[in-house]
Order: structure tokens, then C-alpha cells, then sequence
């Protein structure tokens, strides 16, 4: 009888031991009875024989994880400080039974490849120089066309390559050009892609079909075998972080990758085999390691002080823009209808950005000036319209609208903070010939209306589109003259120390949709014009700036981490809290800026804390996520939210 340790998948557990009559080969996936239901989990280690009685592991399958997947486990659940359960969930394993993978030269016809300019080709040359590098390239400066080029001379040797982007909006275009290119040796990855279609994928790709993944942040965990390439779209988003535990971000994991993966494959056939042949049979050891290219217009200041860049300027088509401010109160102004109107006439397109989807933000009473908050949450309801219901943007929680307020009885409701909802009727009224669209996550559910909406937008079948952050994303479409940013400025005062930089990022983002291959106009609407027109033109100055204001107390001359402890319990919330910060103060090197009751104190039935921490290392960081963890409590290394 053997004897194994076994991380169960997607459980908060560390290893279980379990018995087989047969030997196992280490992070192979077996079925295992956990509380009488079956789970998957992945063979950690042999052990010896305990003490204990324990049950049998019931079967093994076809499948396990690659050596690239391996590496990115053990680091995610070191550095994240996340059980090795929580993180394996993340993976998609790969199966022997799928065919073995064919490492011969891609066959694609590479004929047709977009020609670089002078400056592009510069920027290819030193992006393969370096095993990580960042494009710092203005919008519209051809950087698609980069990433093109050297997917291509990835998959020319044999190699696959992996395309991230932080939006599932973004990839439908995105997938258009890659297949112009590659033809079928392309897999699109995201999680609105229904399950058979990704059975498909998966077999086509295990099978050396696909070589070329496009998709959102789930496609770095895919069993990858040869990875040759990572490029990261747009690497200043935050859709790269992950919101739950373990609180990785995709981003920095491909920059590890590059780091690291040289190292442990040339001399990782003997360094972790001496770990109890912890690397399953067949896996490819002729590799020369993983390079990574990170691209953005606005690339985050922690990329562009750490890693080497090549700055992109000016534009791929020849094209201008002109920036206007509009001080009027958040809302449709006369300025913004009159400037719709022209572009309308010129039979031309635009697109209005706005931070908050449904109609209002906040429904208040007009007697006694409170709102309705999530009765789960410590946050305001949204007001819905066409679903005649409040919502919490936070849990998903929904009621009726109500008719009286709860806590006078005054019957005159009034909304507050207008939403895309409400824009778009407004627009609608304002000018009731245009075609207008909105685009938000309440508008786009599944992958196909997602598809739609953007080849309507494209055909010219709507002239107006109203959206969120979605609108950011790099859409490229041509016949869009004006852009219009509006309530921006609440994102200004955010308690949070990137809060220009997001903000500014943002209003860039969005101003690149506009002007792409003509002249384009942007209009913001703000208070804030003084710290917006120095920096419009010049995102690197604004870096320059930033990195003076941030040294030495914030990244990236600092390290931060965030403690999260939530539970249904109010008093134990808090009790967890200081035991938690009582063991904290023997950490050397470590200095706790703040803790209490979270900025939201309550979401999902849950009581919030947090503790905030700062280290020139993440020695002490790391330390103080091993105590967390013992408590139960999420540690987010490097926090995005505040909240």
C-alpha cells in the first residue's frame, strides 16, 4: 500500500492523505471521497505510512498538470499566501489521452504578415532581446502589429504563445485579426464561452492543433507544455488582478514566468525530480524558457520604473485629436448634445463614457434625505428601470421599487448620480434620430451578444454608444469622431494612492476610441481641468511626476499587502483581527499602517476588516500572509481595491 498527500481542487484544505494500492505519479489528478461526495484532487507527495486510518483513493484519471503549471501552483500559493486547494482550482489540467502534443514548426502561412515600419520593428527587435520588455506605445501606434510578428516567430519554432487581454470585449476583434494570420490554429479563452465549445478548444489545443490562445486572465492556466510566448495586452488594467482568493494577478505571473522558467527547465529535469519525481512523465525538458512582452498607452508606473520599455510614439494612420472641457454639472450639457449633433450630421460616430451602469446610483427620499442601502451589504442600491427594481452591484441582491420610503414613509423618491441607463434615455429624448446602444455588464451576458453588439457598432448600425469601462478596452473602429468621458472626478478624490493614475489612464483610454484614422474630439467633463491638460498629451510626464510624489512610501519603492478578515459574525470579525495583529508586531521589518472596520464594512451578509501593511521586501509580507492564513482571512499582496 502507498501512501499520498492530495490537494483537494478548489477547497480551502492543505493536503489530505489518502492510500493506493498502486504507485502515483506526483500532481497526476485522482478522485477522492471528501465528506461522502466525490472530489477531484492532484497527488501532492508520497509519505510514509500514518498513523491515522485513511481512506482509499478511488480512481485515477488521464489527466495532470505540466511543469509551466506546477511552477505557477507552488508560486501562487507561496506568494498569495493561498492553500494549495484554492489555487489549483485555477487550472485546467492537461490529458495524456488527448494525443500527444506535436512540437513540429507551426504550420501557418506567414506570407501575409502586417509589414512593420522603422520604429516597429525596433520596437520587435528589442522586445526579443529582452525576456521581459514593455511597448510603451500611444494608442493607434501599431502595437497589435508587434504582437503579430513575434507570435509569429514564436510558432515558427515549434512553440506555443499565449496573447492575454483584460477584457472579454476585447477579444471577438482581436480573435478576427489572430485568424487572418493563423488560420485555425487559434483558441479563444474566456469565461463566457459556453463548455462545449471549450471541451473543443481544450482537445484541439492539447492535440497541437492550437498553438495560439487569445483570451482573458483563465488563459494562463491552461496546460500549456511548450510555452514560447506571453504578450499582455493593455498591462496597466486592473482586470488582470483577481478579486478573491488567491489574489494573483495575471500580469505579474507572466512576468515570473519569463524570470523563472529558463532556470527551472534546463536545470529543473534534476532540481525538482530530487523532490520526489515531482514532475509527471512526458514533459517536453528541450526549452529555452518563456519570454514576455507587456503593451500599453498608459502603462502602469510599477511596469515602466521596473522593467525595460521601448517607447512607441505617434500613430499607425495619420490622425489628430483635440481635447475640450466641459464644466458643467454631471450630466448631458448643452455643449456635449450640440457636439453629438454635429457628428451625427457628419455621419460619424461616437462614444460616451460613464463610471455607473442602471439609471441612478442612489435613490434618496426628498423628506428625510436617507437612501436605500443593500439590506447585505454596508453600499447604496441602484436604481434599475427596466427592471423596476433597486439592485447591490456588490452581492446581486434585488427588490422592488419601492413606493415609500422605509424610514419616514414620505412618498417623493428622487434619484441621484445618474447611470448609462438613464444617459441613454436622456440622449434618446435629446436627439431622437440617432441609433443609440448601451454597453455595460446589465447589456452584455453572453458571449454572443457581446459579438453582436460590436459588429452592429462597427457596421454603423448604431451611431451612439453608451458604456462603462467596457468602452476603454482598445476597440478599434475607425468612423468614431468624438469621444465624450463624464464623472471622472469622483475617481479623482477615491481614497487611494493610484487614484490619479487609474483616473488618468482611463480618461486616455477612452480618448484613444476616437480619432483613430482622422481627426478626433474628446470632451471631459470636469472640475478638475489643471490636472488633466498638462498629462493628456503626455503620459510619460505624468509618470516622471508620479514616481517623485511616491518615493519612498509607495510602489514601487514600497511593498504593500492587504489583510481581509469577513465573517457573519460581527464580534469574532473583530477578535480575529487583533490576534491577528498581536502576532504581527513581532515581524520584523513590517510596519502596519492601519487597520479596523473596512472602507465597506459589510458585504454579503459578512462583516469586513482590514489591515493594511508596507515592507521594502517581501520577506515580512510573506510572513504576514502565513499568519493570516492560519486565521482563514484573504491576503492580497500588491492590493488594487481599498474598499
Amino acid at each position: 500500500m502507498f501512501y499520498y498527500e492530495i490537494i483537494i481542487t478548489a477547497h480551502a484544505l492543505a493536503p489530505l492523505t489518502y492510500s493506493c494500492k498502486c504507485e502515483l505519479e506526483p500532481f497526476s489528478e485522482v478522485l477522492v471521497e471528501l465528506g461522502n461526495k466525490q472530489k477531484k484532487g492532484y497527488v501532492y507527495k508520497q509519505v510514509g505510512k500514518p498513523s491515522f486510518k485513511c481512506k482509499e483513493i478511488l480512481s485515477q484519471t488521464d489527466f495532470y498538470l505540466t511543469a509551466t503549471q506546477i511552477q505557477l501552483l507552488e508560486f501562487i500559493s507561496s506568494y498569495y499566501s493561498s492553500e494549495l486547494g484554492v489555487a489549483a482550482g485555477l487550472f485546467e489540467p492537461f490529458c495524456e489521452s488527448k494525443n500527444i502534443l506535436d512540437t513540429s514548426e507551426f504550420a501557418g502561412d506567414f506570407s501575409t504578415l502586417p509589414e512593420l515600419s522603422e520604429l516597429q520593428n525596433k520596437a520587435l527587435d528589442f522586445s526579443l532581446k529582452n525576456n521581459v520588455s514593455l511597448i510603451f506605445g500611444d494608442t493607434g501606434s501599431g502595437k497589435s502589429e508587434i504582437y503579430i510578428s513575434a507570435i509569429a516567430k514564436t510558432l515558427k519554432t515549434g512553440k506555443q504563445a499565449l496573447l492575454l487581454m483584460p477584457e472579454i470585449a476585447l477579444t471577438p476583434q482581436m480573435q478576427k485579426r489572430l485568424e487572418k494570420y493563423f488560420s485555425q490554429g487559434v483558441g479563444l479563452w474566456h469565461s463566457k464561452i459556453a463548455k462545449g465549445k471549450k471541451e473543443r478548444i481544450l482537445k484541439d489545443f492539447m492535440s497541437g492543433k492550437v498553438r495560439l490562445i487569445a483570451g482573458a486572465r483563465s488563459a494562463l492556466f491552461l496546460p500549456f507544455k511548450n510555452l514560447g510566448l506571453i504578450i499582455v495586452d493593455e498591462e496597466h488594467d486592473e482586470s488582470y488582478k483577481n478579486a478573491s482568493k488567491p489574489c494573483y494577478n495575471a500580469r505579474d505571473l507572466a512576468i515570473w514566468l519569463a524570470k523563472n522558467s529558463k532556470k527551472s527547465r534546463i536545470a529543473g529535469k534534476k532540481e525538482l525530480s530530487a523532490e520526489n519525481s515531482r514532475i509527471p512523465n512526458g514533459l517536453n525538458y528541450d526549452f529555452e524558457g518563456i519570454r514576455t512582452i507587456l503593451g500599453s498607452a498608459t502603462p502602469s508606473v510599477v511596469s515602466y520604473h521596473k522593467i525595460p520599455h521601448f517607447r512607441l510614439k505617434g500613430t499607425f494612420f495619420t490622425s489628430s485629436k483635440e481635447y475640450l472641457f466641459d464644466h458643467s454639472p454631471l450630466g448631458l450639457s448643452n455643449m456635449i448634445i450640440s457636439h453629438l449633433a454635429a457628428v451625427l450630421d457628419a455621419k460619424k460616430q461616437a462614444v460616451i463614457f460613464l463610471p455607473t451602469r442602471g439609471n441612478f446610483k442612489v435613490l434618496l427620499c426628498k423628506d428625510c434625505g436617507k437612501s436605500f442601502s443593500c439590506p447585505f451589504c454596508a453600499v447604496n442600491m441602484s436604481l434599475h428601470k427596466n427592471a423596476n427594481a433597486l439592485k447591490c452591484h456588490y452581492c446581486g441582491f434585488s427588490s422592488p421599487l419601492p413606493s415609500s420610503c422605509e424610514h419616514c414613509g414620505g412618498s417623493v423618491l428622487q434619484s441621484q448620480k445618474i447611470g448609462t441607463s438613464e444617459l441613454k434615455l436622456m440622449l434618446e429624448s435629446a436627439l431622437p434620430k440617432a441609433k443609440i446602444a448601451k454597453f455595460d455588464r446589465d447589456e452584455i451576458t453572453t458571449a454572443k451578444k457581446l459579438e453582436a453588439l460590436l459588429k452592429d457598432f462597427n457596421e454603423g448600425k448604431i451611431d451612439i454608444l453608451v458604456g462603462t469601462q467596457m468602452l476603454s478596452k482598445g476597440h478599434d473602429y475607425h468612423n468614431v469622431e468624438l469621444a465624450v468621458i463624464l464623472g471622472l472626478d469622483e475617481h479623482l478624490a477615491y481614497a487611494d494612492f493610484r487614484a490619479s493614475e487609474k483616473t488618468l489612464a482611463l480618461a486616455m483610454q477612452i480618448a484613444g476610441r476616437a480619432g483613430r484614422a482622422s481627426h478626433g474630439k474628446v470632451i471631459i467633463q470636469t472640475a478638475q481641468q489643471e490636472f488633466f491638460k498638462p498629462y493628456l498629451s503626455d503620459f510619460e510626464l505624468f509618470i516622471k511626476d508620479e514616481l517623485e510624489l511616491r518615493e519612498p512610501l509607495y510602489p514601487p519603492f514600497a511593498r504593500l499587502s492587504r489583510i481581509l478578515i469577513s465573517h457573519a459574525n460581527e464580534q469574532k470579525a473583530a477578535r480575529i483581527t487583533e490576534q491577528i495583529l498581536a502576532q504581527l508586531k513581532s515581524i520584523e521589518n513590517l510596519e502596519i499602517i492601519g487597520h479596523g472596520k473596512a472602507s465597506i464594512a459589510y458585504i454579503a451578509s459578512k462583516f469586513r476588516y482590514s489591515i493594511l501593511l508596507r515592507a521594502h521586501s517581501h520577506s515580512p509580507l510573506l510572513k504576514a500572509g502565513n499568519i493570516a492564513l492560519a486565521y482563514g482571512a484573504t491576503t492580497d499582496i500588491d492590493p488594487f481595491n481599498f474598499n
